[in-house]
C-alpha cells in the first residue's frame, strides 16, 4: 500500500518528463521501464554532458543521476544542473560505501533526496510521487502568490467610490488567500508525513520492533509540551526525534544489531561518529537545521560525559535533552541499549536513577507527567480489527505495517476507499495490523 504520498493525477503524469543519467546501459533500462509503467516520459544519458545536453534542449522535471560514472560524477552533475536549472528536481543514486560522496553531492548539488542502492521499486516510486507532488504544489503556490500580487495591484487602482468592484475583488482576494493557506498546510503536511516514511525506511535493516522511531517522537513532543515550549521548538524536536538515527546509514548489519553496552574499541567508536553524521547530512537544508542542532547533541549526557562535545547541563539543547531521555527510554525496552529488554516499568524505574546525572532533572519531571497522561490516554482509543472498520473512525495512532513503514498518520480519518485498501494490504500479505482509533469515533 503506498498512499502515505499524494497520487499524482492522470493529467500530470502525462507531462512529466525525468532524465535519468547512467553509465551502466542496465541500469537506464530498469529506470525507464520502471518509469514508463507509470505514465512518465522517460529520457536516457550516458554520463553527465550527455545528460546536460538534453537538459539545454529539453524542458525535464526530474533527474535522476548515479554517483559513480567516469569523467563526470554525479556530485559534479548535479551541482550543474542546480546551477542552471535550479527547479529541476535532483535525486542522486548511490552505494553505502560512498556516505562520504554523499554528503559533499548534497552540500554542492543541493539534492532533493538521495537512494541507496540496490533500490527497492515501490520505494523509488513513491519518491519520485512525493518529490513530484511537492513540485507542483510549490508551483500552485506561486502562481496563487502572483495571482494575490496581481489582484493586489489592481485593487490599488480602483476608484474609491467602486465599492461594488471593491467588494468583488475583495472576495476573490479571500478565495485566493483562502487557498494559499490550504496550500500551505498541504505542504506542511506532505513534509511530515515525508519525514515519517523517510524514518521508517532508515529502521528497516534493523532486527528489532518496528516504529522505533515513531514511538520516540511521540513521546519527544509531549514531553515539549508538558514543558510548555513553543509550538515551533516542539515541532523541531519531533522532527529531529523521527530523524534521530539518520547517521547510521552506512553502518553494518553486525553493528547496527550490537546493544551499545557491549560495543568497544573501533565499533564503539565508529557508532559515537552517528551525532555528527546527522548533523552533516541535515545541514544543507534550511527547514531542518534546528533539527540538526538538536541531533548532534543527543547523546550528551547532564553531567557533562557524553559525546560529541562534552556540554553539560543547559548548555546541552533542550530539545537533545529530551530527545536523549525518550531514546533511552524505548531503547531499554527493545534491547538496544543493554542487552536485554526491560519492561515499561523498569525502563521508567532506571530512568528516574539516573536524574541528574545522564538526564535533566526538568526532563525528568515533565517524563513523570506525561506517562501519567499516557495511562488516561489510552482509555480513549480501542484496537479494532480491520473487519470492524466503519467510515468516519479516526484514527488514534499511525497506521504501521509490521516493517514499520507507515501506512496512515494518526488522526486521519477513514472512508470507505482507505478501509478496502486495509483489507487488500492485509490479505494480500497474509497479515494482521494493529489499527487503534479514537473511541469517541466508533459509533
Amino acid at each position: 500500500m503506498n498512499d502515505a504520498a499524494p497520487e499524482l493525477d492522470s493529467e500530470r503524469t502525462e507531462t512529466v518528463r525525468i532524465l535519468c543519467v547512467d553509465d551502466e546501459p542496465n541500469i537506464l533500462s530498469s529506470l525507464r521501464r520502471l518509469f514508463r509503467t507509470q505514465g512518465y516520459q522517460v529520457l536516457t544519458a550516458d554520463g553527465g554532458n550527455a545528460g546536460l545536453t538534453i537538459l539545454e534542449t529539453e524542458s525535464i522535471d526530474l533527474v535522476i543521476s548515479d554517483m559513480r560514472m567516469p569523467e563526470m560524477d554525479g556530485a559534479a552533475f548535479l551541482e550543474h544542473v542546480q546551477a542552471r536549472w535550479p527547479d529541476t528536481i535532483r535525486l542522486l543514486l548511490t552505494g553505502y560505501a560512498d556516505i562520504q560522496s554523499t554528503i559533499e553531492a548534497i552540500n554542492r548539488g543541493k539534492i532533493y533526496r538521495y537512494i541507496a542502492k540496490p533500490w527497492d521499486d515501490n520505494d523509488l516510486l513513491l519518491i519520485v510521487r512525493q518529490a513530484l507532488e511537492r513540485k507542483f504544489l510549490e508551483r500552485e503556490k506561486q502562481r496563487l502568490e502572483e495571482l494575490t500580487q496581481r489582484q493586489n495591484e489592481e485593487l490599488r487602482t480602483l476608484n474609491a467610490s467602486l465599492e461594488t468592484k471593491v467588494e468583488e475583488r475583495t472576495a476573490a482576494l479571500t478565495q485566493a488567500h483562502d487557498q494559499l493557506l490550504a496550500t500551505n498546510e498541504k505542504l506542511k503536511a506532505n513534509f511530515i508525513v515525508s519525514i515519517k516514511i523517510f524514518s521508517s525506511l532508515i529502521e528497516m535493516r534493523e532486527a528489532r520492533p518496528a516504529g522505533h522511531s515513531a514511538r520516540v517522537a511521540d513521546l519527544a513532543r509531549k514531553l515539549a509540551a508538558k514543558m510548555k515550549l513553543d509550538e515551533a521548538e516542539a515541532q523541531e524536536i519531533f522532527i529531529a526525534a523521527l530523524l534521530k538515527d539518520i547517521g547510521k546509514i552506512g553502518f553494518s548489519d553486525g553493528l547496527l544489531s550490537t546493544p551499545i553496552d557491549l560495543m568497544s574499541g573501533d565499533n564503539l567508536g565508529h557508532y559515537r561518529q552517528h551525532p555528527q553524521r546527522a548533523e552533516q547530512l541535515l545541514m544543507p537544508l534550511e527547514d531542518l537545521r534546528g533539527a540538526a542542532k538538536i541531533l548532534r547533541s543527543q547523546s550528551e549526557r547532564f553531567d557533562g560525559l557524553g559525546y560529541p562535545d562534552s556540554l553539560a547541563e543547559n548548555s546541552i539543547p533542550t530539545g537533545a535533552r529530551i530527545l536523549a531521555l525518550a531514546t533511552d527510554y524505548d531503547n531499554l525496552q527493545i534491547g538496544a541499549l543493554v542487552e536485554r529488554c526491560f519492561s515499561p516499568a523498569e525502563a521508567k524505574e532506571l530512568i528516574l536513577r539516573n536524574a541528574g546525572k545522564r538526564y535533566d532533572p526538568q526532563v525528568i519531571h515533565a517524563f513523570k507527567a506525561v506517562l501519567s497522561d499516557i495511562a488516561q490516554e489510552t482509555l480513549g482509543e480501542f484496537v479494532v480489527g480491520s473487519a470492524g472498520l466503519r467510515s468516519g473512525m479516526i484514527l488514534a495512532r499511525d497506521l504501521l505495517t509490521r516493517e514499520g513503514i507507515m501506512m496512515l498518520p494518526a488522526d486521519r480519518m477513514l472512508d470507505e476507499h482507505l478501509i478496502r485498501k486495509i483489507l487488500d494490504f492485509e490479505a494480500a500479505g497474509g497479515v494482521e495490523l494493529t489499527i487503534c482509533v479514537r473511541r469517541e469515533s466508533r459509533k
